[in-house]
């Protein structure tokens, strides 16, 4: 499929079509090398606001490379049908992991590397953790996995925060909470605005970004460090944090307004809730966190140099390379780069994710 009214700049070679029967999903998907047999598959999993069209950039490059490459719009997002955003429990991390596995196999597969970004770094850690057998590699990208184990509770931190002056809040408290799907569908400036302020501000364009770097700690005054799209003011949501931030100019190097209004028409149709139960389903109690097994495959991670999402948990990146991952191949931060790395800069992220997954397929692990 060529360029396509529905999918702007999505090149050739990279088609869209529907995947049935994955864990109780109809999944949509975008892929590239699907013409030659016997490629191995890499699976490429977005985050929060992001879609399968968020590797719009990297999916005919990869396939160049020798891969067939797949990315979905995971459950509560984009065109893919089949959840229904009520049963709060189908949005845990562990039921994501297994559709993320669901899919491999729907596609005929038995293995696969997995890629994840934002939270879909997330679910490529669970995924991994919960099959080992079927991860050839992994890629996490943005967001450091510190394993499986019980979250921490919330609760003393969201009052440590709230005594601060002025009264902050943690953004997965705000996204987890009851009016975040209403309030962001619902934005002031209009659902485009907001995402463009959003991405903006989470970017290396946003001159808040070009300083990030590890905090010196995990109090509430510690992570007050962060910028406010993380800690945010305690008595506003999202769409009034990032309105101040829209960028004056319309449009940016990275992110056309062609592909910005198409993230702002697929969420203009979908809205947000599907997408802020992976955050509400955090509150879950979750047995499958109970594991405390270590990844066993090849991994990597890879994030921007102007990305505070590296640092805003505090130690997760040390106990990612240290504990976590028994074959940790190193950390790779891209200059130019803030939290959308695959979008900002797609040439170097195209470049190392290349030499990785060579690299992998060459050892025959």
């Amino acid at each position: 499929m060529g360029q396509d009214v529905d999918f702007p700049g999505l090149p050739d070679g990279v088609r869209s079509r529907f995947v049935d029967d994955v864990n109780g999903l109809r999944m949509h998907i975008l892929e590239s090398g699907h013409s030659t047999s016997g490629r191995p598959l890499v699976l490429l999993l977005h985050g929060f606001p992001e879609l399968a069209y968020s590797w719009r950039k990297i999916l005919a490059p990869l396939a160049g490379a020798g891969f067939h490459v797949v990315a979905p719009d995971q459950r509560g997002y984009g065109r893919t049908t089949g959840s229904d955003v009520t049963d709060l429990e189908s949005f845990r991390t562990d039921n994501l992991a297994r559709d993320a596995l669901g899919l491999v196999r729907a596609l005929g597969y038995d293995r696969a590397h997995l890629v994840g970004h934002d939270f879909g770094s997330v679910v490529a850690g669970w995924a991994t953790l919960g099959d080992q057998h079927a991860v050839r590699s992994l890629t996490m990208m943005s967001a450091p996995f510190a394993g499986a184990g019980i979250p921490k509770s919330s609760t003393d931190l969201d009052s440590a925060l709230r005594a601060l002056s002025p009264p902050r809040r943690h953004y997965q408290h705000y996204f987890a909470g009851t009016s975040s799907a209403s309030d962001i569908a619902q934005a002031p400036q209009g659902i485009a605005d907001f995402l463009r302020a959003y991405f903006h501000m989470k970017s290396a364009d946003w001159p808040g970004n070009t300083d990030a770097r590890e905090l010196p700690g995990s109090t509430a005054q510690d992570l007050a460090l962060l910028p406010r799209y993380y800690v945010m003011d305690a008595d506003v949501g999202m769409p009034e944090t990032v309105a101040p931030h829209l960028p004056q100019r319309a449009t940016c190097e990275w992110l056309t307004d062609e592909e910005l209004n198409f993230y702002a028409r697929e969420f203009g149709r979908t809205e947000f809730q599907g997408a802020l139960n992976w955050y509400r389903a955090l509150t879950l109690p979750n047995p499958a966190s109970q594991r405390d097994s270590r990844i066993e495959v090849p991994t990597q991670f890879i994030a921007g140099q102007c990305d505070w999402g590296v640092w805003q948990s505090p130690g997760a990146l040390r106990t990612m390379a240290e504990v976590v991952c028994a074959r940790f191949a190193g950390s790779v931060l891209i200059p130019g780069a803030g939290h959308w790395v695959q979008q900002e800069q797609p040439l170097p992220v195209i470049e190392q994710l290349s030499g990785f997954l060579g690299e992998t397929e060459i050892g025959g692990s």
